[in-house]
């Protein structure tokens, strides 16, 4: 598939996340691959407010992360965790994002290092099918050096799909195809919505 229809492809989908209001402070970011050999793929441009579209939302960059010749913007400082994904399996799409509801299930979970849901019937859109199916989301610290947060963050990524949430920060999440990164990324925000109503309601788990 050609660059702009990548663009294309990935400016939608952060349309759509922005209107859920998952960017606040221009925080979070979105990456696509657009070729494997060599490997090139596409990033959120540093400081963007994603509640807009311009021809400067993304920049193309290699393997490694760095920017491919001459473009507007440098890559989002997340970039690396998207390298990780893509150098690692075969997703083609990796969305990063922050939200109250994820941060704070990190942060209730963080002792545990990892998040369980069993028994949601939104369980499905991850492509669990087992009617006792279980889900487990992992949960790492947050690291202010972005090398050391990819390097804890690396080993949790062993398939073209999945999750990982950093701590008080945010949650990663990859995909064999756009549309279904999009749709787990759906139902783990679902989840943990659900969750924290329970809480609220004096149910524990």
């Amino acid at each position: 598939m050609s660059v702009t229809a990548r663009w294309l492809e990935l400016a939608d989908i952060k349309d759509e996340l922005a209107a859920r209001d998952w960017f606040p402070g221009t925080s979070g970011n979105l990456a696509i691959r657009v070729e494997d050999d060599p490997l090139t793929f596409l990033v959120t441009a540093s400081g963007r407010d994603k509640r807009k579209r311009t021809p400067d939302d993304f920049v193309l960059v290699d393997a490694f992360g760095r920017l491919i010749g001459e473009q507007t913007g440098k890559p989002s400082a997340e970039t690396l965790l998207h390298v990780e994904v893509f150098n690692r399996t075969e997703a083609t799409c990796s969305l990063h994002v922050h939200t109250i509801d994820n941060n704070v299930i990190s942060e209730l979970y963080a002792a545990r290092g990892e998040v369980v849901f069993t028994g949601q019937e939104i369980i499905k859109a991850l492509d669990y099918w087992e009617e006792d199916a279980i889900v487990r989301v992992p949960i790492i610290d947050n690291h202010a050096d972005i090398p050391t947060l990819a390097a804890a963050f690396a080993p949790h990524v062993r398939s073209s799909a999945g999750a990982v949430l950093i701590r008080n920060h945010g949650i990663t999440v990859w995909g064999e195809t756009p549309a279904a990164t999009k749709r787990y990324l759906e139902a783990y925000e679902f989840l943990f919505s659900y969750t924290l109503k329970l809480r609220a309601l004096g149910v524990h788990s």
